[in-house]
């Protein structure tokens, strides 16, 4: 199959990765991620690439430049490239959302299973992309 299509509210809310990378193409990147109270993403900027993120489950804080974004199910944010951001989990339950980078920004068919193991990684996009 070329693409991606499925049931992106369904797979959000049933995954239980920090980071699960789902497809990657040339400009696009699908990723999805559950994040557990109390965690966050950690302050990051992307230089060269904007972020859209899409709440399905949870409530959190994306900040943006220093401005605090309550965030809820439903709610969409996007991030433009050089702005500094971080995604908070702060509810009493996993924030569940997926996220695009435009352009890629980790290696195809990636899985944290935790913020630890993110972190401890170093991987960036390798231009291979899922097809």
């Amino acid at each position: 199959m070329k693409g991606f299509v499925d049931n992106i509210e369904r797979l959000t809310e049933e995954n239980g990765d920090f980071r699960r990378v789902l497809y990657t193409g040339h400009n696009l990147q699908l990723v999805l991620m559950s994040i557990n109270p109390g965690d966050e993403i950690g302050e990051e900027v992307h230089e060269d690439r904007d972020q859209f993120f899409r709440i399905e489950d949870g409530e959190g804080e994306i900040w943006i430049d220093g401005v605090c974004n309550r965030v809820k199910a439903d709610d969409g944010v996007i991030v433009p490239q050089g702005a500094r951001h971080n995604v908070i989990s702060t509810g009493k339950t996993p924030l569940r959302l997926y996220t695009i980078y435009g352009p890629p920004e980790h290696v195809d068919g990636t899985v944290h299973g935790t913020c630890a193991e993110a972190n401890t990684s170093h991987e960036h996009f390798d231009g291979v992309t899922t097809e």
